[in-house]
């Protein structure tokens, strides 16, 4: 099975251009439509059906940028499933300061609090955002160990990512509250 990139002919690239992204899926959607194969042995059919399908999977990755992170670290074997995934220990440290916060405002909810936590949380996310975004406007001219690091730099951010997000899941569990 080609990579989604290969197989859309782009660079490899945290920030694809999205018009390309989405000329190649049309121009192959009809390409694969199925419609188009109904005369065709039922074996032909299948094959464009898995192709119709890997189109469509395609484009739902490269058109979404956290599926896309996702998809590229997966494709350099840099997301464990098993979550052995280290993150920075002030990072951690300032997130479990963040979840105490979270866990005092489960016993004694103060909206002054709440607010604070969210205002911390947001400010974590841009500061992130912020710090990595050179890095994936670099990446598709990178190459070898300068890659690599790159590719490490973006795993962090998007497990900074990750982690952040379930603070505002929490967070949006009191929302109704505040």
């Amino acid at each position: 099975m080609p990579n989604y990139f290969e197989l859309y002919n782009l660079p490899e690239s945290f920030l694809p251009d999205e018009k390309a992204v989405k000329n190649k899926y049309y121009q192959l959607s009809r390409e694969y439509h199925p419609d188009f194969f109904a005369n065709e042995p039922e074996e032909k059919q299948q094959e464009i059906l898995q192709l119709s399908t890997q189109n469509t999977n395609a484009y739902r990755t490269l058109s979404d940028p956290d599926l896309r992170m996702q998809y590229i670290l997966k494709e350099h074997g840099l997301l464990d499933e098993g979550g052995k995934n280290d993150l920075p220990p002030d990072f951690l440290m300032e997130m479990m300061e963040l979840n105490e916060e979270l866990m005092e405002l489960e016993f004694d909810f103060d909206a002054q609090k709440f607010h604070e936590i969210g205002e911390k949380s947001s400010g974590v996310l841009a500061s992130i955002e912020n710090d990595i975004l050179p890095t994936l406007q670099r990446y598709p001219e990178l190459h070898g160990v300068t890659k690599e690091a790159a590719l490490e730099e973006v795993k962090t951010y998007y497990l900074k990512k990750k982690y952040l997000l379930r603070i505002n899941e929490t967070l949006s569990k009191f929302a109704g509250r505040s």
